[in-house]
């Protein structure tokens, strides 16, 4: 019965959240998800259980589940540091990555490429996580990468919908290509300022997240 394992609930229950589908406050039922699935109800309670670590939910005993979005202060925040945290790992990555590394790094790239190609957000965020994934592990500081990541999976719903914006997976594209050329070139500086340019959150990028988060809390 179980056909759909939990990682891919997850991943709708998110896409459902941030889309405004499933609104502020909404009770998540585990029978109800079970039958709209169509799986039995371990991997929508493990599901449940990730999207409550990730600060999409909230578990309250002998009540439920419920939706809890962040707040848009909140999230303005979260890409601040998220921001300084990648700034680190591109700088560090800058002075100890290897050739290997670095090739890695192109490979995963031009994957990107492809799904910008194809129009395929699913594929870009997919790599592009994996591409961001590797520069931290290339920073050579295994603290910082395990608070990247954390941080990473707790922004994943809203990193992903800020890719359906019209000219931003193209945009996006060009960033990493300057960052890897930064890379190749052991310029920290430049690679740290396109970094910080990929991850910040102002000017029209704010405009879309305000109006995403306006759905998420229903106010449109």
């Amino acid at each position: 019965m179980d056909r759909l394992p939990s990682a891919k609930i997850r991943d709708s229950l998110e896409q459902r959240i941030v889309e405004g589908e499933l609104g502020n406050g909404k009770r998540l039922d585990e029978t109800e998800l079970s039958d709209f699935y169509g799986v039995s109800r371990t991997p929508v309670r493990e599901a449940l259980q990730r999207l409550a670590e990730s600060g999409l939910a909230e578990h309250l005993p002998r009540r439920g589940t419920f939706v809890r979005a962040p707040s848009l202060s909140q999230l303005v925040e979260m890409f601040e540091v998220m921001a300084e945290l990648e700034c680190m790992a591109i700088r560090l990555a800058a002075r100890r990555a290897t050739i290997d590394d670095i090739d890695a790094l192109e490979k995963d790239n031009e994957t990107c490429r492809a799904a910008v190609a194809a129009n395929d957000t699913k594929k870009y965020y997919e790599v592009n996580a994996r591409l961001h994934s590797r520069i931290y592990q290339m920073s050579g500081n295994s603290f910082l990468a395990s608070e990247a990541r954390r941080l990473h999976d707790r922004l994943r719903p809203f990193r992903r919908l800020q890719l359906r914006v019209r000219g931003r997976m193209e945009e996006s594209m060009a960033e990493h290509d300057i960052i890897l050329a930064a890379l190749r070139d052991g310029d920290a500086d430049r690679a740290m300022e396109t970094m910080k340019k990929h991850i910040t959150i102002v000017g029209v990028r704010f405009n879309d997240l305000v109006s995403s988060f306006n759905r998420i809390m229903g106010d449109e």
